[in-house]
This record gives structure tokens, sequence and C-alpha cells, in this order.
């Protein structure tokens, strides 16, 4: 069995990679034929608004594709549909340039057959203006918003259509709000909420539905305050999820907003997007021949129960059913699924985990398989190392601004990057392929320390020995950041969930002397890491290359001596 175990462990990591970047964990296109949900159905709307230029310095471009709008809710039979029109808005200024327009909100509204005198709606929201002119490093490009935000309108449209099929069921109506002058600072959206209150009259959830690049998976990366209530709708309908709570916290920090900003305070809801990439977001890469159908059609797989579910349900009746008090601590794992937790219990599994991972320390220093100052000298070490790592990618973020006269920003949104990406991926396999080396060094050195007639026994227990003081040293010191974390911002899953995974593995590996237990904790390890990692990276960007590269860091830790544990000969 033991030379086979380099070919298993092989295998789990490339299989891991592959369902952490959406092979099989995340729905393929529906042609155009599909009873369900189809992205190719929605690319045909997104191939209509995307033709020309529609941004606010593009009236009658802009004026075509509302009236094709207007067109397309008709068709579906809507009950109503009002245009809401401010004059004369005065949008940010943009590098000197200020834009003066006219903004058109279009309103429809779907009601049950049978609506009630205090009817409750679903609003969805997108918005149909793409962005104003966008200075890039060697010129200024224009957006034909063929992802931002025509995955948005192509969503709402396709998913209505959906909806209507069950239309004697419903329970709660639809509205669909498309806003113009978005990308100028919410302009219409702000109109709406300042001057035509009515137009949110009754609507107990909203959905809104936007775009940060064309590809990827399509990510809740925003609830409202209090989305106890909200989280829970998610994880009963939603399919093939995708979230982290802790990207609310995040989104809260960066200098981006949607229209669901200006209402989230008020009207509980959920806002999703792709995050891949940034250089086509907001340039004129993003533009219908860079369109992805499976990207949309993962908006669908979790949009569409949703709205099924709160139609039909009479439970959402009650327009203030979403609104509540408390958060919840959310993240999904590639197979595994959305683990969405109260912040309550949250802390109860973080506590068990804690106390676990210090009884198995505490059980292999006792059995002589620890050196407590060794293990201490890891944490060290790797700290110093991953603050090292930090260093160096935003080194490699800086030279990347440099060679593609690019600005660059620390820990910031970088646009202009062009091979962004590539160097992302080269820098982390090279980062891996270090730790590898680096630890082989020292597993050699602590082999070369061993003598006697019983050399090869005591090799052994040398390796041993020391890829647990190497794996200890990393999860004490995810332990220490974990409880940090948790007691302060009350997100920590970045560190929490190797602790628990590599305790886990430990605490049965030692019981039972079954190694399988360290091969699937280095399974579920990659499958959170390299899904979080790669959403992390595609949302901060290469500006924020030096945190990314840190945390993989510490995964790699985790991962190196827990692998070597796995390919050690049969001796626990």
């Amino acid at each position: 069995m033991n030379k086979f175990r380099p070919l298993i462990l092989a295998v789990t990591v490339v299989i891991a990679g592959l369902l952490a970047y959406g092979l099989w964990t995340r729905p393929s296109a529906e042609s155009a034929e599909a009873e369900g949900f189809s992205a190719a159905r929605a690319v045909k709307d997104i191939e209509v608004m995307s033709r020309e230029h529609h941004s606010v310095a593009h009236p009658q471009e802009r004026a075509e594709v509302r009236e094709y709008l207007i067109g397309r809710l008709e068709g579906l039979g809507a009950d109503t549909i009002s245009l809401y029109k401010y004059d004369s808005l005065v949008g940010p200024e943009n590098k000197h340039v200020v834009y003066t327009f006219d903004a058109v909100n279009i309103l429809a509204e779907f009601s049950p057959l049978t609506p009630s005198q205090d009817q409750t709606y679903l609003l969805f929201v997108a918005h149909y203006d793409s962005r104003y002119s966008q200075p890039m490093p060697k010129d200024t490009v224009w957006s034909y918003g063929a992802a931002d935000d025509g995955y948005g309108v192509s969503t709402i449209l396709e998913t209505v259509a959906q909806a209507l099929k069950y239309r004697q069921d419903w329970k709660q109506g639809i509205k669909v709000l498309f806003t113009d002058a978005e990308e100028v600072g919410m302009m219409g959206m702000k109109a709406a909420w300042a001057h035509d209150r009515q137009i949110f009259d009754n609507v107990g959830f909203m959905i809104n539905i936007e775009a940060r690049g064309p590809w990827g998976p399509a990510l809740l990366f925003e609830t409202c305050p209090g989305n106890e209530k909200v989280m829970d709708l998610y994880a009963k309908s939603a399919r093939y999820p995708f979230t982290y709570s802790l990207t609310t916290v995040v989104y809260n920090f960066m200098p981006n907003f949607t229209d669901f900003t200006i209402v989230k305070d008020e009207i509980p809801g959920m806002n999703f997007s792709t995050i891949v990439d940034v250089n086509h977001y907001h340039t004129d890469l993003d533009n219908f021949s860079n369109i992805s159908e499976k990207s949309i059609q993962h908006y669908g797989a979790q949009i569409v129960p949703i709205t099924k579910e709160y139609l039909t349900n009479e439970m959402y009746a009650d327009k203030d059913y979403f609104k509540a008090e408390k958060d919840t601590v959310n993240f999904t794992i590639p197979v595994l699924g959305l683990f969405n937790f109260s912040k309550g219990m949250y802390k109860v599994v973080n506590v068990i985990v804690f106390v676990l991972f210090l009884l198995a320390l505490a059980f292999d220093g006792v059995r002589g398989r620890l050196s407590a100052s060794k293990v201490f000298k890891s944490s060290l070490a790797v700290l110093g190392l991953g603050v090292g790592m930090l260093v160096l990618g935003e080194l490699v973020a800086y030279l990347s601004a440099v060679i593609c006269g690019a600005k660059f920003k620390l820990f910031g949104v970088m646009h202009g990057v062009t091979f962004d990406n590539i160097a992302m991926i080269v820098s982390t396999v090279l980062m891996t392929a270090a730790c590898v080396f680096v630890y082989l060094r020292g597993r050699g050195a602590a082999v070369r320390k061993t003598s006697g007639s019983m050399r090869a026994n005591a090799a052994s227990n040398a390796v041993a020995k020391y890829a647990a003081s190497k794996l200890y040293g990393t999860l004490a010191l995810m332990f220490i950041l974990s409880a940090v974390l948790l007691f302060t911002l009350g997100e920590n899953l970045m560190f929490f969930i190797p602790l628990a995974f590599g305790t886990a593995a430990l605490i049965l590996y030692r019981i039972t002397s079954l190694k399988v237990w360290l091969l699937a904790a280095i399974a579920l390890i990659l499958l959170h890491a390299l899904s979080f990692l790669y959403a992390l990276a595609m949302a901060l960007t290469i500006g924020a290359f030096g945190a990314v590269a840190m945390l993989a860091f510490f995964d790699i830790m985790v991962i190196v001596p827990m692998a070597d544990m796995y390919l050690l000969a049969n001796k626990k």
C-alpha cells in the first residue's frame, strides 16, 4: 500500500483542485430548448443590450435599450409598466469630466392571479446603463455593459419567465426595477428612493444582481444587516450555493457600491455578482464576445429556486418577515455545500475545536511525539515567513503594475495589469515549491541527526516528530489567530477551517491508525482554500495579493507536513 500513496495523494490534490474551481460543483449552461432557466435564452437579451455603448454619455443608445426592455416586459405580460424620469442629474466628476443627464427607471409589476389587499412583493433590481468612460494606462475606454449589467437584466427576465409558469400558485407578487445611471453613483436608485418611495411599497424582499467581470461563479457577496432569515431562505432553496459572510464584512471596507447599498438597511435582501476578472470590468472588454453562459446559469441555479420558495410560501406574506436582529456566519465548501451558523452556535463550534486541538496537542506531547519548544519555534517561524509572503506578494503586485504602467494600490483594487491572474498563479506555485523544498531540507537535517544500529527506525521516528512539530506549529498559530478574529471580528474561516479539519484528522488518525483521515483532511482543506482564496484574489485583485499569498502559505504549511505523515511508512 505504501508505494501507491504518492499516486493517491497526487490524484486527490488534482481532483480537489478541479472540484474547487467548479467541475461538477457548478451547473452547466442550459440550451435554449431547456424547460428550466436557460442561459442560452438570457444571452439573447444581452446580445441586444450590448450592441452599442449605452452609458449616461450615450442618451440615444440608452433610450434604445430602455425601449427594448419595455417591450420584453410587455411580452412577459406585466400588469403595469411605469417610467420614472429624473431630469438634469449631475454625476460625479470623472477625470475633470462631469456628466449631466436625464435618468429613467423602469418599474414593472406582476401580481398573483388573485392579489390580496396588502399584497407583498419580491423586488428584482438590476441597472441597464453601461459604464461611462474609464481611463486606463494606455487609453480611455467605454464598456458595452454585456456583463455589467447585462447579466443582471437578462437573469431577471429569464427568472420572471420561469416564475410565470406557476403563477397560479403565487402568494406574493414580483416587482422588477431596472434602474438607470447606476454607474454614476447609483443616481437612478437614489432618485427613486428620495422622490418615489411608493416604488418600494409592500416590498418584503429584494434581489439585486450585478457583475464585476464576465466569468467565474455567481457569488452571493452581500446580504442585509440582520440576515438570519434571509440566509435561512438561501440555505433552504439555492442550488449550487456560493457565499461567504466574510465577503459582506470585506465589502463594507471596499470603495464599491451597488443599488442595494441605498436600500439594504430598510429592505432585506441579497446581492449577487460574478467577480472575474477586473480587467474586463468597466472596460471595452465587457462585450458580448466575452460573456460566459456557465456564469449566467449559476445565477439562475441559485435565484430561480429562491424566487419560487418566496412567491409560493404564505409564510412570506408578512412584509416584515425577513427583518431580524441577528446575523449568521456562513460559508461554502465545494462538494460539502453551505454551512450556515448563528453567531452563538459558530462560537460554540469554535470552542469545541479549540478544546479538541489543545487535547490533541497535550496527548501527543505526553506520548513524546512533540517537543513544546519545537512547536513554539515552528509557530514563530510560520508567522514570520507568513509576513514575509505578504511583503513578497505586494512586491509582485508592485512590479506587475510597473511593467504594465498601471497605478499601484497597496491592498487596493488594481486595473490595467493584463497578466494579473498569471502572475498570482505562478507566484503561488513557486511559493508552494519553495515551501516543499525548505521543508524537505529541514526534514533531511532531522534524519541526519539520527544514529545507531536501528538507524532506519530512528530515522522514521525523526521524520514523524519533525512532521508533527511543523504541523502542530502551524495549527497552533491558526488556533491563536482564529481565537483573536472570532472574538473581535466574528469571522475567522480562513484559519478556523484548516484548524478544524487538521485537528479532526490528527485525532481520528491517533485513535484508528488509519491514514485515510489525513488524506481526507488534505482534500477538504484544499477544497476550501482553493475556492476561498480564488474568490478573495479575484475580488481584491492583484493589489491585495500579499494577503492572499500569506493565507495560502499558512494552508500550505498545514498540508505539506500532513502529506508527509500520510506518505510515511506505517508507523504512528
